[in-house]
């Protein structure tokens, strides 16, 4: 059994009794438990076919129950899993209970969330698997290193948690952030027979067979600086670890119509920076990371996000430009959602149109015009309970481009979510 694997079972064992004993303790022992969750149907309705993908209906469930006991002021238990099944083979057929989301496919039974928070002064210290989200800036986020996502569908990747200590310490105006991930967790990939991975119509004979994914072995660890000033805000941050992104090499197989599709995730380094200036008019908002790799082959680059936002009423407008300037270009190919979306001028709005009812959009025009992403959603709330939402994804430019290459990927939806 490998050190972080010994951790992993000590940190969830500990965890698992701290809850049971907390369950049983005594009544004079003040405590606060809170719960809530969810039960939600998505449909999504793809108008065109793709050269390797004839399905127009996907339909997905999802069941998730949160946990909160608060036994005490100085410490925090939080617990989540999900439930999941799917129309189109995007879930795993087997109900045992997944911890590590390290997966091609999303388990049908996962912990999406199981940790504790302690907190002491200006110290907290928050332990096991949980969200660690830096930066400021929307839709593309360069300094955000400790967020994987589940990209099966490209455009709407959900995020997942990392198991990991951090620990915070606040004084005055400044916050110190150290975080510590002992197991590395890669985001997921589209499937390979499926719509979101683009093949050209010219190679759809080929079988595409995912190949061996070893995953790294060293811990990744960061560190943040942040200053709250009179009227602004800036942070540096440090990143010494993985792309949770992988590079991608592909390999024919003694079949002549098969290809192996081999994944690695390079080491990365990232040093970068966050700032917010409110005004009069509007916020400011920019951020910039530098990322260097070790690895043979692997590009070095920079992005940077300038963006605007004005809060007017009850509307929420934003807009600004994503780019990248690559210092090192290596032989690699990779999928990377993140350097996909920049060189765009990029947008969202959104408006709550009453207490029960609101609409959102957001999208990324490419600067030379050869890709466009726009998606938009419409929600309400029936009840105390009920919530629906209609969205529709647009997706159209030229086929070498990353946006374009999802040209028949447009698609309407709709969820109905009940909450309790």
């Amino acid at each position: 059994m490998t050190g972080r694997s010994v951790w992993l079972r000590l940190a969830t064992f500990i965890s698992c009794v701290l809850i049971s004993c907390l369950g049983s303790s005594r009544p004079s022992v003040a405590q606060t438990v809170a719960q809530r969750g969810f039960v939600e149907a998505r449909g999504a309705f793809f108008p065109q076919d793709t050269s390797n993908d004839s399905q127009n209906t996907v339909v997905d469930l999802l069941a998730r129950e949160e946990a909160f006991v608060l036994p005490t002021s100085w410490i925090q238990f939080a617990a989540a899993i999900d439930a999941r099944a799917n129309s189109h083979g995007h879930v795993e057929s087997s109900w045992h209970l997944d911890f590590r989301d390290r997966g091609r496919l999303r388990p049908a039974l996962s912990v999406r969330r199981l940790s504790s928070t302690l907190t002491h002064g200006p110290m907290t210290l928050d332990l096991g698997k949980q969200f660690i989200r830096w930066g400021k800036t929307d839709i593309v986020t360069p300094t955000d290193r400790f967020a994987p996502r589940d990209f099966i569908d490209v455009f709407a990747g959900e995020f997942l948690a990392v198991t990991a200590v951090r620990l915070t310490l606040q004084a005055r105006d400044e916050t110190f952030e150290a975080v510590w991930v002992p197991f590395f967790t890669p985001s997921r990939m589209p499937l390979f027979n499926q719509r979101w991975t683009a093949v050209p119509p010219s190679e759809t004979a080929l079988a595409l067979i995912d190949g061996q994914a070893p995953f790294p072995e060293r811990a990744q660890a960061g560190v943040r600086w942040a200053h709250a000033g009179n009227g602004y805000e800036y942070a540096l941050s440090y990143f010494d670890g993985f792309n949770h992104l992988p590079d991608i090499v592909v390999r024919p197989r003694a079949d002549a119509l098969e290809l192996e599709i081999e994944r690695s995730y390079p080491a990365l380094r990232m040093l970068g920076g966050d700032a917010a200036l409110p005004t009069r008019w509007f916020t400011a908002k920019g951020e910039a990371a530098y990322f260097a790799t070790s690895t043979p082959g692997a590009d070095e680059y920079v992005l940077y996000v300038l963006q605007l936002e004005r809060q007017t009423g009850e509307w929420l407008i934003g807009g600004g430009y994503a780019g990248e300037v690559v210092t090192r270009r290596g032989t690699s190919v990779n999928f990377a959602p993140d350097r996909g979306l920049t060189r765009s001028v990029t947008g969202h709005a959104s408006y709550a149109i009453d207490p029960s009812r609101s609409v959102a959009f957001e999208c990324a025009i490419r600067q030379s015009g050869a890709g466009v992403y726009a998606k938009g959603e419409y929600s309400w709330t029936t009840g105390q309970h009920w919530r629906t939402t209609l969205f529709a994804v647009l997706l159209g430019g030229r086929a070498e481009d990353f946006l374009g290459q999802y040209q028949r990927n447009s698609h309407l939806g709709l969820s109905l979510r009940y909450s309790f």
